[in-house]
Formats: structure tokens, C-alpha cells, sequence
């Protein structure tokens, strides 16, 4: 991949070994949607030496699944986004309740980012499902 010295390497994740023993790494475009994923899934203050990365959208654990909640969650997700990952640029933000028929579909949101990686132009798109606890606020 000729943008991997742009784009870079790191730890996969989850943390794994590769079939030689060594710490599996992520490279180029997967290591930039699994940093998308660890800042979505890292609440704030978490991170004892860099307290202030993450997401906010884990305040909204116990909010109702309603647009105002949807909204919040879209801004969140933005905000941490844009300070946390310079290698992408954040076209759009949408964030729904899941309308699956599943019981535990009532209280997820489906959030849909989608992103342009700076180094290539490559336009991308992710779901980061959000799970809320139901029935709590």
C-alpha cells in the first residue's frame, strides 16, 4: 500500500498475537477505522496519562432513544472525531435508532460516520453501533 508511511501502522485492535508470535499490527486504512473505534468506545477520563480522550457519547448511556439523544450523539461523535484523528476528515454524522425486530435493537443507536482519509482522498463510511441501557432514564 503506497499511502502506509502517510497513513501508518499500529496495534491491532483487539490486542493479538500474529501467527508468529508477535504483536498483530493494523496497517493503513484498517488502523484508521479501529482508531475510529477505540476513541468511540473510550469515555473520557479513562485514560489515566490523557484524561480528556474519547467520546462523550457514553454520557448519553442512560438518555431516552429519542432525536435530542440522536443529535447529541452526532455531535460527540464529530467533536471527538475531529480532535482525535487527524488523518480523516469527517464528511457526515447520523445517528438512528436501530430499527431492528431484536430486543436489544430498542435501546442501540446506529451510527453512521462517514469520512474522507486525508492521505488518499479515499472516501469511507462506518456503522458504530451504540448500545444504551433501555427503559433507565
Amino acid at each position: 500500500m503506497a499511502t502506509d508511511g502517510i497513513i501508518g501502522v499500529g496495534w491491532a485492535f483487539p490486542v493479538a498475537l500474529d501467527p508468529c508470535g508477535r504483536v498483530e499490527l493494523a496497517r493503513g486504512e484498517r488502523d484508521i477505522e479501529q482508531a475510529i473505534q477505540i476513541i468511540l468506545l473510550t469515555p473520557p477520563g479513562q485514560r489515566l496519562r490523557r484524561p480528556e480522550f474519547g467520546c462523550q457519547i457514553h454520557d448519553l448511556l442512560f438518555a431516552p432513544n429519542d432525536a435530542t439523544t440522536a443529535g447529541l450523539a452526532e455531535y460527540y461523535v464529530q467533536e471527538a472525531l475531529a480532535r482525535w484523528e487527524p488523518r480523516i476528515r469527517v464528511l457526515a454524522v447520523r445517528a438512528i435508532p436501530d430499527p431492528g425486530p431484536l430486543p436489544d435493537a430498542q435501546g442501540r443507536l446506529l451510527i453512521t460516520i462517514d469520512y474522507e482519509i486525508k492521505a488518499s482522498l479515499d472516501r469511507r463510511s462506518l456503522v458504530f453501533p451504540f448500545y444504551r441501557i433501555p427503559g433507565e432514564a
